[in-house]
């Protein structure tokens, strides 16, 4: 299981020009780049671990986009590269939960 840092598409525009633009103590909050679309991203927990990932990257820039683990709350949560689809799944380096991404609070910009 090899993990790459998060990465998501617009909900509103599809494209990845997409920033964090707050920090973990208030939201989670981010905004495109292009369309100037915000919306938060959050977690649903899958399933436990059962061994250990190949390696850890390192903590990704305060800027890419992050979400909260739904077991722990922390914010080391990587896409698991091998997984395929719309429903992608991500690991939580914290706690070792399988998780699944969730877009929420969608706002075209105005």
């Amino acid at each position: 299981m090899k993990l790459v840092p998060l990465a998501v598409q617009c909900p509103h525009c599809g494209l990845r020009n997409v920033v964090y633009s707050c920090n973990p103590t208030c939201c989670f909050n981010h905004v495109c780049g292009d369309c100037y679309a915000t919306f938060e991203l959050a977690t649903a927990i899958v399933d436990a671990l059962a061994g250990e990932p190949e390696s850890i990257p390192p903590a990704p820039d305060g800027s890419n986009p992050t979400a909260p683990c739904a077991r722990c709350g922390e914010c080391v949560v990587f896409m698991i590269e091998d997984a395929e689809g719309a429903d992608k799944r991500l690991l939580c380096t914290s706690c070792k939960t399988i998780l699944q991404l969730q877009i929420e609070n969608i706002e075209a910009a105005r």
